[in-house]
């Protein structure tokens, strides 16, 4: 792992400009950032560990290049979600503040990656510096809340359409696409609260309308937008998906 200052190249400013809590900042306003807060730009390669879950998040992290994938594992193993992000993303920026800032998950470098670290004293720095951020900032955090709402109204439905919808938009990231749920189905059951045969009757509706696949222990995310798109009210319909 290394860790550069940037060369102020267009590339690395053009990359910048298109992680999703710079955009619509001016290339002239990133040039000044760069000249007043402390970016760290660090280099993994393929397979290394970038975030082990429960490790303190005190950086706002954005892969800047290359992919990641991010995998959460309930307390006792049952249960895993694993998800790609691709450059541009911002990994959990939810995590950043709050009473747990603790990461979720832990997620691992697939090829050689990029990854851009702000610490949280120079990110509320950048969040007081410019309304451009602070908005991109709290519009994200506002999508991320407005799903724990959309859950509930699901959950209160018939529909297991809806509900798988609500906990894979939950569970995963805008952009994220290698969705894989792991879990035993009878588990499954139980978590949706759906009888077996029901259960397996909308798994199929749903691989016939090409939303995703399953096996007796895994369910494959096969389009993570059009699956969201099942919800009364998207959160994440006002950003790019």
């Amino acid at each position: 792992m290394k860790d550069n200052r940037t060369d102020e190249t267009p590339s690395m400013f053009e990359k910048l400009m298109e992680l999703p809590l710079f955009r619509g900042a001016s290339r002239q306003r990133l040039s000044q950032l760069v000249g007043d807060i402390k970016f760290h730009f660090l280099k993994y390669p393929q397979g290394e560990t970038i975030i082990r879950a429960g490790d303190p998040c005190r950086h706002i992290a954005f892969v800047i290049s290359g992919s990641v994938r991010a995998t959460i594992v309930n307390a006792d193993g049952r249960f895993s979600i694993g998800q790609t992000l691709s450059s541009p993303a911002v990994i959990m920026p939810d995590f950043l503040f709050g009473k747990h800032t603790v990461y979720p998950c832990t997620v691992e470098a697939i090829d050689t990656v990029g990854i851009l670290k702000i610490a949280k004293a120079d990110y509320l720095k950048m969040l007081n510096s410019d309304p451009v951020f602070l908005f991109n900032f709290l519009n994200t955090l506002s999508s991320n809340g407005q799903k724990a709402l959309q859950g509930i109204l699901s959950l209160t439905t018939g529909d297991i359409d809806e509900r798988i919808a609500y906990w894979i938009g939950a569970l995963t990231q805008p952009g994220a696409y290698d969705i894989v749920l792991t879990c035993r189905k009878r588990d499954l059951c139980s978590l949706f609260g759906m009888p077996r045969t029901v259960f397996d009757a909308s798994l199929q509706s749903m691989k016939e309308r090409n939303l995703l696949d399953y096996t007796s222990r895994e369910l494959s995310i096969v389009d993570r937008a059009a699956l969201l798109s099942l919800l009364q009210h998207n959160p994440e319909d006002n950003l790019s998906d």
